[in-house]
């Protein structure tokens, strides 16, 4: 324990001194919306053009790195309960706001359309989830298979991920047959050709509400292009970026 409180503490002291020597702003984003990021940073940037990182992760892990002095400006989370607990903290200087509802689809690498009654099936070995734990679409997906009962007769073959996209690198490498992952994956520029999906019925789990914090480091840093692109990602054209990777919009 003491070691890998050790290796944090060095992580957070890196970051901060990559952040104090660079005007950069830094964006903290649950793997699912990775894809749909680059989009939205390359949208924003034609009109306000200034170094954005990304620092991709699962919600769960990201809320951590927060908590222990992660030097971001801006935290987008795949379940509100990790921005809240973080406003609660005190470490936002607003409470979150839902940005949008993400959809869970079932994917798989090869030709054959994937189907929920299809994983009992002895050709699908192996099935990739993430975490249940730390990432909400991995609740999401466990929650699905328990609704449809399920869960029961298949829980041996799942596989779990850290995160999205250690699930999403799970089926492409061929290390599991299918897997639950964003539809923002699947309607990526990347992704789109490969494999076949299906969308979950949205009533087999909660809707997936995902929200979006401005953490108080921007406040001494970066608070006018943080806000600039918090207002974005709920502009006319920032909605459009997000209904494109197959997000719902309130």
């Amino acid at each position: 324990m003491r070691r890998f409180k050790t290796l944090g503490a060095i992580f957070v002291i890196l970051l901060c001194i990559a952040s104090v020597n660079g005007q950069t702003l830094r964006i903290a984003v649950a793997a699912n919306a990775q894809f749909v990021m680059d989009s939205l940073k390359t949208a924003f940037q034609k009109d306000h053009p200034g170094k954005i990182d990304l620092i991709v992760s699962s919600s769960g892990k990201l809320t951590a790195q927060i908590k222990h002095g992660a030097p971001y400006d801006i935290f987008l989370s795949a379940d509100m309960k990790y921005p809240s607990s973080i406003y609660e903290a005190g470490d936002a200087l607003a409470a979150p706001a839902i940005y949008a509802f993400g959809k869970l689809v079932l994917w798989t690498a090869g030709k054959t359309t994937p189907g929920l009654d299809r994983l009992r099936s002895s050709t699908i070995k192996t099935i990739a989830v993430a975490n249940p734990a730390i990432a909400p679409y991995g609740v999401a997906a466990i929650t699905a298979l328990k609704k449809t009962g399920m869960f029961e007769t298949i829980k041996d073959k799942i596989v779990y991920g850290e995160s999205i996209a250690q699930v999403n690198q799970y089926l492409l490498s061929g290390a599991a047959d299918v897997a639950f992952t964003a539809m923002s994956v699947v309607k990526s520029p990347d992704m789109s050709r490969k494999g076949k999906w299906i969308e979950v019925k949205a009533d087999l789990y909660q809707p997936i509400a995902q929200g979006v914090i401005i953490l108080k480091f921007a406040k001494r840093n970066h608070l006018k292009m943080a806000r600039a692109f918090y207002d974005f990602l709920f502009s006319s054209g920032g909605r459009a970026i997000f209904r494109y990777f197959g997000y719902r919009i309130h």
